[in-house]
């Protein structure tokens, strides 16, 4: 995990691993997703816009010497993680640096990320400020303070004997090398005895990489009768890990270079997120064209089938309210909580796994991106669920962590009123789907009737029920800017607040048969 270098991230928060034996079958457990990721890379940098004012050559020279500091120093830290600052009095400046890399991956790793990161900060130079992120490693230089002094690391003693003779650096080079090889084959001989079932092999991603033959083996050669779900993608199995550890094989079908990007994309993410509401990766296994991820076993299954599948009805309110919570914190996490900001885009129902006490847990990262702090949107190609994604983003690419705000409204109103967001309303012809009912109703004051009908509440949980309708709606107003960051949102819904006398923007209603927009709003008291 990175480190907690600003002051506002808090630190992550664990999660057990829910373990159960019995089989069930899922039918929408991690649906396929109804359009083709974009594939773009994670790797990210970006550069400030001002120059130094004093000489640029000195200037250059000064901060190239420290940036290369830090790459040196970083993967000799026992956390592999380092901030420094740099006076440098002939330019009157000081510079601020910091650089870390991913918890559990071998230093040589991290020192190769570095070197990437070290020559994608000095192509910023003379700029007085620039970033690189990639899901291994972070670092950043800048001349604003961006960490506290009391921080700082000491790296003078990391880097005695750096700047040694050539002779000797390729000395030291080439027995680091024999000395690593001779650590990892008797590394590796000693797991193997140890355990046939994994190969704990210290991968970019922090994880186990599990054999194909032994995931193979504990699915009972990817049996029928231990599948759990299946999508365009792939299929996902149930499956038994030294022989008690209950987990779920997602096996993607890789028919082109995006599909490959999708799975390396959804592996190098969550490998690095750790919550209580976020589905944890185990695991991975990539031999050839087949490309595994190891997932936690969630009991059961995906929230759509217990709001309008086999197990309709069953979820009471207090129940209802807990999901909601819990994809809600795990959407804060993404956005606020982790080094950089992650955006889902593909929050739904199907999306959201419950373990068999009913915690949410937000699954299939294969879409997500990443958002610059410095940015307010990316610009991508569509991909994500039609009726879930917010119109801004469904017509015109405009990717920004409200986009998951939206969607995240419309999952509310499929859990409070039990129906599907493209269902159209049964009770009229009409081309009205969930949300548009759903604001006609809160127009009318009567949204009371858009409650599950399974459902019998009390007046108590009748009126908390109404509330959290309108924190719905207020999620999916249009503009953007009218949508409340996912922070508030859990504020709102733990408070359990009234929105009172406010500005309701009416929401862009976007049909999915015929692409329809319809755009509107008023004043709501």
């Amino acid at each position: 995990m990175f480190h907690a270098y600003h002051h506002h991230r808090r630190a992550f928060v664990g999660h057990s691993h829910h373990r159960n034996s019995r089989y069930e079958a899922f039918d929408d457990f991690y649906n396929n997703p109804n359009a083709t990721a974009d594939g773009a890379s994670t790797q990210l940098s970006s550069c400030g816009n001002v120059s130094a004012s004093e000489s640029l050559t000195n200037y250059t020279q000064s901060v190239d010497e420290f940036l290369s500091d830090i790459r040196d120093a970083t993967p000799k830290t026992s956390n592999l993680y380092v901030a420094s600052i740099k006076q440098i009095a002939s330019e009157n400046a000081t510079v601020y640096a910091i650089a870390q890399c991913a918890e559990n991956i071998n230093p040589a790793f991290c020192g190769t990320c570095m070197s990437t990161a070290y020559n994608k900060l000095t192509e910023c130079l003379p700029r007085t400020e620039g970033r690189f992120f990639d899901m291994v490693c972070f670092a950043r230089y800048s001349e604003t303070p961006f960490f506290n002094v009391n921080q700082t690391i000491d790296i003078a003693n990391l880097l005695k004997g750096q700047h040694s003779s050539k002779l000797a650096t390729i000395v030291g080079a080439i027995g680091g090398v024999v000395l690593l090889f001779l650590i990892i084959v008797v590394w590796s001989l000693y797991r193997r005895q140890k355990n046939s079932k994994k190969t704990e092999q210290e991968d970019l991603k922090g994880t186990l990489n599990y054999s194909y033959k032994d995931l193979q083996l504990a699915t009972n050669n990817f049996s029928e009768e231990n599948i759990l779900g299946k999508g365009g993608f792939g299929e996902v199995f149930k499956a038994i890990i030294d022989d008690k550890n209950v987990v779920a094989v997602k096996k993607l079908e890789i028919r082109h270079a995006k599909e490959k990007e999708e799975y390396e994309n959804e592996v190098k993410l969550i490998s690095n997120i750790h919550h209580r509401n976020l589905l944890r990766l185990l695991g991975w296994s990539r031999e050839g064209s087949n490309l595994l991820l190891v997932l936690e076993y969630m009991a059961n299954g995906s929230l759509d089938r217990f709001l309008w599948g086999s197990k309709r009805g069953t979820l009471d309110w207090n129940q209802r309210y807990e999901i909601i919570i819990g994809i809600a914190k795990g959407l804060v996490h993404l956005h606020n909580e982790f080094h950089i900001k992650i955006i889902h885009r593909d929050i739904k129902s199907s999306n959201i796994l419950l373990s068999d006490d009913f915690k949410a847990k937000i699954a299939d990262f294969g879409l997500a991106r990443l958002q610059p702090d410095d940015e307010t949107h990316v610009d991508t190609k569509f991909a994500g669920t039609l009726g879930y994604a917010a119109p801004e983003y469904a017509r015109h690419g405009v990717l920004s962590d409200k986009v998951d705000t939206y969607s995240f409204g419309i999952v509310i109103l499929e859990i409070i009123s039990g129906r599907k967001c493209t269902d159209m309303n049964s009770e009229r012809p009409s081309m009205e789907y969930l949300l548009e009912h759903a604001w006609k109703l809160y127009e009318k004051k009567v949204h009371i009737k858009f409650i599950d009908e399974t459902l019998d509440l009390n007046q108590y949980e009748q009126e908390h029920a109404v509330k959290i309708i309108e924190i719905a709606l207020l999620c999916t107003q249009s503009p953007v800017s009218k949508r409340p960051t996912m922070s508030d949102v859990v504020l709102m819904l733990q408070d359990g607040q009234s929105l009172g006398e406010r500005n309701l923007t009416r929401p862009t209603f976007v049909h999915n048969q015929d692409r329809r927009i319809h755009i509107g709003s008023r004043k709501v008291i």
